[in-house]
């Protein structure tokens, strides 16, 4: 399925008009109708509105082979569908370079993206900021995460559920509560031992 196509069921399953979206997305309605007529394509900056938009990630709208059976659905849009995030369990940061199967972008639902110029490799991180509401996201994240044999250090993701905090690797899932000191200094050690500097320790709570 073409972005044009999906860009229309979208903004159709979300009862929105060409000019809703064009609203939302700061373009004129005639930039909405290029779009969906495979005239003309959104810049970057625009994909990453319609991906808020309707909760989907960039590769569900630029990649032909995905359908939108991968899509998850969407109850309220805009700034309403970052709250909605209270319905949700997981929220935190992943970096998209640091798992090896995208398909986990599917279990998320990714409200802002970034690049972070490493000065490394690769030079540019695509940084996700995400809820989920997948009760096992903890393990099937874990199956997914790289490890970098060149360097003898390990990929991890941080997020939280509450008052929990997770540090997840390939295999190996940490958590404490929030507050908890001996917890976080456990977790801390173990995660000395994969490689993990203290600079690297500063995830937000």
């Amino acid at each position: 399925m073409k972005l044009s196509e999906k860009i229309i069921k979208l903004r159709k399953v979300n009862g929105m008009t060409q000019e809703e979206l064009a609203s939302k997305c700061n373009v004129s309605r005639q930039s909405i109708s290029k779009w969906e007529a495979d005239i003309a394509l959104p810049e970057t900056e625009k994909l990453l509105i319609l991906g808020e938009l309707f909760h989907v990630s960039t590769d569900v709208l630029l990649k032909d082979q995905l359908t939108l059976s991968e899509v998850k659905e969407a109850h309220s849009c805009g700034n309403n569908a970052i709250q909605g995030k209270k319905q949700e369990i997981y929220e935190g940061v992943l970096i998209k370079e640091s798992v090896t199967d995208d398909t986990i972008i599917d279990l998320l639902n990714v409200h802002k993206i970034e690049l972070w110029n490493t000065d490394g490799r690769p030079k540019y991180w695509t940084v996700l900021f995400f809820t989920s509401d997948k009760k096992n996201f903890p393990e099937q994240v874990s199956r997914v995460m790289g490890v970098d044999t060149d360097n003898g250090k390990n990929w991890f993701v941080d997020f939280k559920a509450g008052n929990v905090k997770y540090i997840v690797f390939k295999d190996k899932i940490l958590k404490y509560q929030i507050g908890n000191q001996p917890e976080k200094d456990y977790v801390c050690n173990e995660c000395r031992k994969m490689g993990i500097s203290d600079g690297e320790m500063n995830w937000s709570e």
